[in-house]
């Protein structure tokens, strides 16, 4: 497809929700859906999240490089190498307007494929360091959208995109009220704690314990715990009050952000992006040997502004979590003032912002 814009990256939502929201940016800015070229990987969660989309969609051999020695990471590389080829033959033959990669594995081979062929590329740093994949194309990339930075001539600051329906999110006390209503929570305080798809053990299992060991009569906890942990997690918290709330999956987030006063998460590029659009304070959990401990880096930043509470992985416990949730869930002035601070770093329209820059180097 001459003059396509591609949009690659994936194997995880973290990577693939803000592509999408890119996208959505783009085509509202008038690009025609058949002028998107999606290009994640076979084994990540793209087919599933891109199912239906208008977008020309591509899905590659290849696989993340395991950080140690497994004889799994031969079979890695050579996949990622014949992505890597098939993809210098699609920037040599149908010559894409412009490459944008959101980073990650999944973006490995189109990025390469752009600095061989030098087609214009965009990278977009969605964490507060930048990802393995864009590290390495960072020397031959056209410009750089940061999540968090300085700006410079090559640099724009635009923010980490978020759903629109996250970047819209009413949090007024009315909207609250009425989302609390809807999920039939009478309690005065709710606390969601939400660790991903799969969930993060080590985090849910210190929130059974605490939940265990009963809560207050003020306070909800719903519960996100993902699917592998979600029998464990029950069979841990059979004795928990009604105002606990076990959830193996939300399909519908939104929902429950708009009701929450606080959040325990961990702290990828999208969950972080996410607390900061909706200024929901948080305690953060970074998932230990992330690489290049991005996800320390980002829940630092939201630290610094008062926002989140950060506890190491290896310090997670129901006595930790306790003592880190208790200024806010004693008063409400003090989750005002970490909503406040982490009005700072909002960047609103920062899809919209990505997208004018991709605009302007695909001259589109």
């Amino acid at each position: 497809m001459a003059g396509a814009i591609v949009l690659t990256g994936g194997g995880t939502g973290g990577h693939i929700f803000p592509m999408l929201a890119v996208s959505d940016a783009l085509q509202t800015g008038g690009v025609l859906p058949a002028s998107l070229e999606l290009v994640g990987s076979r084994r990540g969660q793209e087919r599933r999240l891109w199912a239906g989309r208008p977008e020309v969609r591509r899905f590659l051999l290849g696989r993340g490089i395991v950080r140690s020695l497994h004889p799994r990471n031969i079979l890695s590389a050579v996949q990622l190498k014949l992505s890597t080829l098939y993809c210098v033959g699609r920037c040599l033959f149908r010559r894409p307007a412009v490459v944008v990669s959101f980073g990650g594995y999944a973006a490995f081979p189109m990025a390469m494929a752009a600095g061989i062929t030098r087609t214009p590329l965009v990278l977009v740093e969605l964490d507060a360091v930048a990802s393995a994949t864009n590290r390495v194309a960072a020397r031959w990339a056209t410009r750089r959208c940061l999540a968090v930075g300085e700006e410079t001539e090559r640099d724009a600051v635009t923010g980490a995109p978020v759903r629109a329906d996250i970047e819209t999110l009413d949090r007024s006390d009315e909207a609250r009220e009425r989302a609390r209503r809807a999920l039939n929570i009478d309690t005065s305080t709710v606390v969601v704690v939400m660790t991903g798809s799969l969930g993060a053990r080590s985090v849910n299992m210190a929130v059974a314990k605490w939940v265990a060991a009963g809560l207050p009569d003020d306070v909800t906890v719903l519960h996100v715990t993902g699917r592998r942990d979600a029998a464990d997690v029950a069979q841990a918290t059979m004795a928990a009050g009604d105002n606990y709330r076990r959830i193996d999956f939300a399909d519908n987030m939104p929902a429950l952000w708009q009701a929450a006063d606080v959040a325990i998460c961990r702290s990828g590029a999208t969950t972080v992006a996410e607390l900061v659009a909706i200024a929901l304070p948080s305690v953060l959990v970074p998932l230990p040997g992330a690489p290049g401990d991005h996800q320390t880096h980002n829940a630092s930043a939201l630290a610094a502004v008062g926002g989140a509470v950060v506890i190491a992985d290896r310090d997670v416990s129901a006595s930790s979590l306790s003592s880190a949730l208790s200024p806010w869930l004693a008063e409400s002035r003090s989750r005002l003032l970490a909503e406040a601070g982490l009005r700072q770093l909002r960047h609103p329209g920062a899809a919209t912002a990505i997208a004018r820059v991709i605009r302007e180097v695909a001259h589109v």
